[in-house]
């Protein structure tokens, strides 16, 4: 794990949370950054990482998922959870999909570590449980505030 992060104030639960893992790229091309982004329609964190425009994945979700199979899936809090390629920006490749009522995005830098999803993912809640070890690895890049 390579960063966690939030999006909300001390007045409101968190609207969006984040994870970054960091390791080898699934193609043997050197490091790959992937983060998942849980967070409720119309907050923006996911988009903004995946390089789309406005705060929800709009029409680049509804023309991936128009009469396609899911292009990934995953299991989320137990759950199937399927997952659709959207284009994104530069460098990037980004997967969107729904689960409990939030968007979920995964982000994954370069563009060919998409294929990390073609692995069994499993997404546990920590809302539910906290593990009883997390490892921590340098900081990612993705989730630095920008100035």
């Amino acid at each position: 794990m390579s960063g966690v992060g939030w999006v909300g104030d001390e007045r409101v639960r968190p609207r969006a949370t984040a994870v970054a893992c960091s390791g080898p790229a699934p193609l043997g091309t050197g490091p790959a950054d992937l983060v998942f982004v849980a967070e409720r329609p119309g907050t923006g964190l996911g988009a903004g990482l995946a390089g789309l425009s406005g705060p929800d994945p709009g029409d680049g979700l509804c023309a991936a998922m128009n009469g396609a199979v899911p292009h990934a899936k995953i299991r989320a809090a137990g759950h199937p959870t399927p997952l659709w390629s959207v284009p994104a920006g530069d460098g990037r490749s980004a997967y969107v999909g729904a689960a409990k009522g939030v968007w979920l995005y995964a982000v994954l830098w370069p563009a060919a570590a998409g294929y990390l999803l073609a692995d069994q993912v499993f997404l546990h809640d920590l809302a539910e449980s906290m593990p009883s070890e997390l490892v921590f690895g340098a900081p990612s890049p993705h989730l630095c505030p920008t100035a």
